[in-house]
């Protein structure tokens, strides 16, 4: 890894105006600097401002105050999100969900054509192409949301609770899919999650935020070697400690 950040984020604070005119300070004076290649977690309470965080990273919100910068410029070129709610399109197909954002940024039909098939294959979609949303479950659905993801080929990829919405087997058969993909590619990965053995699972460091207004309560180290076993004492021992750390 280089010594330039992939993305620095610098005494951001942010606050919300309800319809009623009531301020909420949901962020505040937040900073901390992610690797190039890192798999980077950002783990809170619920309602600390994890998520509105990670859309600050995303450019769908603009903060009140503090500075964002990526390692490529103001804002990222290359970047992709991947929604806990299986933001697909129903009305396309699984090919035409993944095939979406490339089609976006008018790549060739060829091209688009072998990328598609690529990470169709990649994330157990072979046979589905021509299926829409509604007849898939709910961890096939988060597979081409995944799939449509890569596809893009992001330097950075942001995911909010992207294995919340699904069960436990399911969610355990993804998070190992998308590790051994995160291994070969290494691309600089950003997650939100509320679940502490997935952030000591999956991360090389984990933010700990505070109950509102989110600020930075502690940063740890996971050099724990891959693939983790969850059952060991040194893994134990950082989910207890991320747990003391993780404040309701």
């Amino acid at each position: 890894m280089n010594n330039q950040p992939a993305i620095a984020v610098k005494n951001l604070s942010h606050t919300f105006v309800t319809e009623d005119g009531k301020r909420v300070e949901v962020l505040k004076d937040v900073s901390f600097t992610v690797r190039p290649g890192e798999f980077f977690t950002i783990l809170g309470p619920s309602g600390c401002g994890k998520s509105t965080l990670l859309r600050v990273l995303a450019g769908m919100i603009k903060p009140n105050h503090g500075e964002l910068l990526f390692s490529d410029g103001k804002t990222s070129e290359r970047l992709a999100m991947i929604f806990q709610s299986f933001a697909i399109f129903p009305w396309l197909t699984v090919y035409e969900n993944v095939e979406f954002g490339l089609k976006m940024q008018n790549v060739s039909i060829h091209d688009r054509r072998e990328t598609v098939h690529e990470h169709i294959k990649e994330m157990g979609l072979t046979g589905f192409e021509h299926a829409y949303p509604k007849d898939l479950s709910g961890g096939m659905r988060q597979r081409v949301g995944i799939a449509r993801a890569l596809a893009l080929n992001p330097k950075i990829l942001l995911m909010d609770e992207a294995f919340s919405s699904l069960d436990a087997f399911t969610a355990e058969r993804l998070r190992k899919d998308l590790l051994a993909l995160w291994s070969k590619d290494r691309m600089t990965i950003v997650m939100v999650t509320h679940l502490v053995d997935e952030a000591v699972e999956m991360s090389d460091r984990v933010l700990v935020m505070t109950p509102r207004p989110g600020m930075v309560e502690a940063t740890i180290d996971v050099s724990l070697s891959r693939p983790r076993d969850k059952r060991s004492k040194d893994f134990f021992a950082l989910v207890d400690r991320a747990n003391e750390l993780v404040k309701i």
